[in-house]
């Protein structure tokens, strides 16, 4: 029996409903609509790269935006562009309240009114390269600045497009009813699969993590265990004769730095804490230099990053040259001793690790797990230009990094182990979700993920 043309047009609309729901959306043409509140963009987004708000299209055409969207599809990449209006409501936490409501990872970037900025899911893109690619594209008109920052973003970005994204608009009023019965369940398995596959990447991920921390425990256990000694050696009393307030209190930092870095070792669950654990070890380090200095009379150091062949070797005392093997030089801090051995012709005493091979390297040329280790013993800042050119530094500005090792020198990104495009909800940390900065200092102006416009 031919069913009516009202149950056909019935069934199409509970069929409609149950693909929106399982996040197979048919895609909309950027700009189709007028936002007005952040989830229409965000609804907008989880169907099309590119938004653009009917108050903002003078600043792109829609057939600039449907190319600057294809270009995105193409590649495969979360990469999320809105176009708005600088009246837009909203705007203080509008990079976070979209990122919740779009609820997938990825790459965003707003140009609100003339100003424009970015910020990313650590997973898949660090928080400096966010920055960095704002900042080249400060400036210029809408078209220009949008398919340049997509075209120097689109290589640096981990992860594969959403699957919303998928299909294309059609007419479906005349369809017949098996046909739309057999995509429903064609639907439905696939959101079944897609599913299974998003566990097993998570599983993935979990298990990398796991592994890399373990490779991680070992070198942090070695410098947790050498510092101990360090304190032993010392053989300092509070009650000593010649003990004064401030000796004693250079002591006490230096014994709460020790309790730390055990602590946060003991209970870190991911690689990207390790930083907390060597970044207690640096300042428990330098009180020891500071007590030492006070106790010998001498005059006190000045705060220094440790010593860039081996941190056990305590803070530096200078910069020298020095070129690594197929590299360039430039200048590292160095401890006294390797100042002395560089000045003589000498190798370094090179803090060694174990790499992938089971060969003992120093840890610059090693595997990306050392990238938290060495992260909290020289910060963000320093660390990529000490690095430049060396195996792990290499790793480390790579987009492979960003999607196992957060390329922010040891930040992974969604606890969770969401990678680029997967359908994450409201599971992220702002923290890690950086890139430049809307607010305070101005737009374009880099920093950490808060502020707003």
């Amino acid at each position: 029996m031919r069913p009516t043309r009202q149950a056909a047009s019935r069934l199409t609309l509970i069929l409609s409903g149950l693909l929106l729901a399982l996040g197979a959306t048919l895609t909309a043409a950027p700009g189709a609509q007028a936002a007005t509140d952040v989830q229409a963009v965000a609804d907008a987004l989880k169907k099309n790269p590119v938004y653009v708000d009917d108050a903002a299209s003078a600043q792109l055409s829609a057939a600039d935006a449907n190319a600057l969207a294809d270009k995105i599809k193409k590649a495969d990449k979360p990469v999320f562009v809105a176009v708005l209006p600088a009246s837009f409501p909203g705007r203080d936490d509008l990079f976070q309240d979209l990122r919740t409501a779009t609820g997938v990872t990825g790459l965003y970037a707003v140009r609100l009114g003339d100003r424009f900025d970015t910020r990313a899911d650590a997973s898949v893109l660090s928080r400096n390269a966010a920055s960095n690619l704002s900042s080249l594209v400060q400036g210029e008109d809408a078209k220009s600045q949008l398919n340049d920052f997509v075209d120097q973003a689109l290589p640096q970005t981990s992860g594969s497009a959403p699957a919303s994204w998928g299909g294309s608009a059609s007419d479906d009023g005349g369809a017949p009813v098996g046909a739309l019965i057999g995509l429903g369940a064609v639907v439905v398995a696939g959101g079944a699969g897609a599913y299974a596959i998003a566990r097993s990447k998570r599983r993935k991920h979990e298990d990398e993590q796991r592994a890399a921390l373990e490779k991680l425990r070992v070198v942090v256990d070695e410098d947790i265990t050498a510092f101990g000694e360090e304190l032993d050696r010392l053989d300092f009393h509070p009650a000593e004769a010649g003990a004064d307030d401030a000796m004693r209190a250079d002591y006490e930092r230096s014994l709460d730095a020790y309790e730390k870095a055990k602590s946060f070792m003991a209970s870190a669950e991911r690689p990207e804490q390790v930083r907390a654990v060597t970044q207690a070890l640096e300042d428990g380090r330098f009180s020891l230099t500071l007590l030492a200095a006070r106790r010998e009379g001498r005059p006190l150091p000045e705060r220094r990053a440790p010593c860039f062949f081996d941190p056990r070797h305590g803070p530096s005392v200078k910069d020298a040259e020095w070129t690594p093997a197929e590299g360039a030089p430039r200048e590292v801090p160095v401890c006294a001793a390797d100042a002395v051995r560089l000045a003589d012709g000498a190798d370094p005493m090179a803090r060694t690790v174990v790499t992938d091979s089971g060969e003992r390297r120093p840890y610059w040329e090693a595997g990306p797990a050392y990238g938290p280790w060495a992260g909290g013993y020289f910060g963000g800042g320093l660390l990529p230009g000490l690095l430049v050119g060396t195996m792990l530094g290499t790793m480390m500005a790579s987009p492979a990094y960003a999607a196992g090792y957060g390329s922010g020198y040891g930040d992974f990104g969604a606890g969770a182990g969401y990678e680029g495009g997967d359908v994450s909800g409201a599971d992220f940390s702002s923290g890690d979700f950086g890139g430049g900065d809307f607010g305070g200092g101005g737009f374009g102006g880099g920093g950490d993920f808060g502020g707003g416009f």
